[in-house]
Formats: C-alpha cells, structure tokens, sequence
C-alpha cells in the first residue's frame, strides 16, 4: 500500500466485481487501485489455489480488513489467509520492480509499516 502521490503512474479506478461479473459502477463497488494492480487484476475476480485447486475470492477492500489478511515484513506484503496468498499472487504484488519501489520509497520514509497501517485501516 503506497499512497498515490509516491506512484509513478496516477492511480486508476478499478471495478471490485468487474462489470462483465455483474458488478456496478456505484461507490461501494470502485476502489483506486494501481496501474500495475489493475492491470493484473483485469476482470478476474477469484483464482484457483496452485496445491488444491479451490476455487478462492480476492481480497475485497471494500468487506475486507487489511489486518486479518496480509502483514508486511520488511517490504514483503505477506499472506495471512488463502484469500490474501490469491491476491498477492495475481496481482503480483511481490514482484522484483515491486519490492524495488517498496524499498526506494521505505528509504525515503513514504512506506507505511505494520503499525501504521492498522491504525489506517480499522474501519
């Protein structure tokens, strides 16, 4: 999570439930999401589990509380549950430029830490 003001490219609004799923363009359906986020994302709303095969939803910023779901440890995002490892996992949010931008920007004390995050994210 970086704010958008320390992104390269403007942040996008991107559809929780794609509208090819059903989903609205109402308030409670959009969220801002990265470029990178986004474009991985696409329409797909869930993805199978590489050991199991289950079928597994995304992480919903909108139900989901960030808390209960992924830990950052360092610049690493890490999966707490199956719907956060899905999350990570397509949305590459691991991915070398990725952890690059988290380390430049931790540096420069524009990457939130643990703690400060649970103190944003509690609704």
């Amino acid at each position: 999570m970086i704010a958008e003001d320390d992104a390269y490219f403007r942040f996008q609004v991107e559809h929780i439930i794609s509208r090819k799923h059903g989903g609205s363009s109402e308030l409670e359906n959009l969220a801002l999401a990265c470029v990178f986020c986004n474009r991985y994302k696409g329409s797909d709303i869930a993805s199978l589990i590489p050991e199991t095969g289950e079928l597994v939803r995304f992480y919903n910023p909108r139900t989901d509380r960030w808390h209960e779901h992924f830990r950052i440890h360092g610049v690493v995002i890490e999966p707490l549950t199956e719907v956060c490892e899905a999350t990570i996992r397509i949305l590459q949010m691991n991915h070398d430029d990725r952890i690059l931008e988290r380390q430049v920007l931790s540096r420069r004390g524009r990457y939130p830490s643990e703690a400060a995050l649970l103190l944003t994210t509690e609704y």
